[in-house]
């Protein structure tokens, strides 16, 4: 990484943590579990995480310093964003759909292997906007490990014109987590197995955000 690159992570690194000292997360829904899964699976399960691209900050906030491992691009941005949620305690497996994903999606199911959950933005890197993504379903039949929908939002914030209106949580805004119904893969399922799952995927994550949304009118 050129010391240009280097010196934009850190600015971004500092400027979300800035942030992420003034945001507080509400996580009362939850009740003392991490997760659904962990309710009746050893907290050692390795899970893979699934959310929207747009939740991206409030996600790199609330699961920050669990190791968990994500895939990133290998683009210029790419590079910045590896670096960044590296120091949040994250693990970095380069690739995207258009670019080394075979390779990323075997990095990450050695990490999971390994122990580490893992988590993707399922409708990224370029979108649809709120399209589910077969990338989760394969490396849940590739590892053995369950999805976890998962939806994670902030009361406030500003929404940037990026094909995702990408969300920016505005300092001092409560942030929510609300799971979804766990989603089982078999271990080198069929084509038609990997829509459905991604189709549950879809279905689950639609639901979250249209029960935070409506709640988030009401409250205003």
């Amino acid at each position: 990484m050129t010391w240009r690159l280097a010196a934009l992570a850190t600015l971004a690194t500092l400027a979300l943590r800035a942030l992420g000292w003034t945001a507080r997360l509400d996580v009362s829904n939850l009740r003392d579990l991490p997760d659904p899964l962990h309710g009746y699976l050893p907290p050692s399960t390795p899970i893979i995480y699934a959310f929207w691209h747009n939740q991206i900050l409030a996600a790199t906030l609330f699961f920050q310093r669990r190791g968990i491992v994500v895939m990133t691009s290998l683009s210029r941005d790419g590079d910045i964003i590896a670096e960044v949620i590296r120091q949040f305690g994250f693990g970095a497996a380069r690739g995207s759909a258009t670019r080394g994903g075979v390779a990323a999606l075997k990095a990450m199911v050695r990490a999971i292997r390994r122990g580490a959950d893992a988590a993707f933005t399922i409708d990224g890197p370029k979108g649809p906007r709120y399209r589910a993504k077969e990338g989760a379903a394969m490396l849940a039949s590739l590892s053995g490990a369950p999805i976890q929908p998962v939806c994670i939002v902030t009361e406030r914030y500003w929404t940037l014109k990026t094909w995702d209106h990408f969300r920016v949580p505005k300092p001092f805004a409560v942030g929510r987590v609300f799971y979804g119904q766990p989603i089982w893969v078999r271990r080198g399922a069929a084509e038609d197995e990997i829509a459905a799952a991604t189709a549950q995927l879809q279905a689950e994550l639609d639901s979250l955000l249209s029960e935070w949304e409506a709640r988030r009118a009401t409250a205003c």
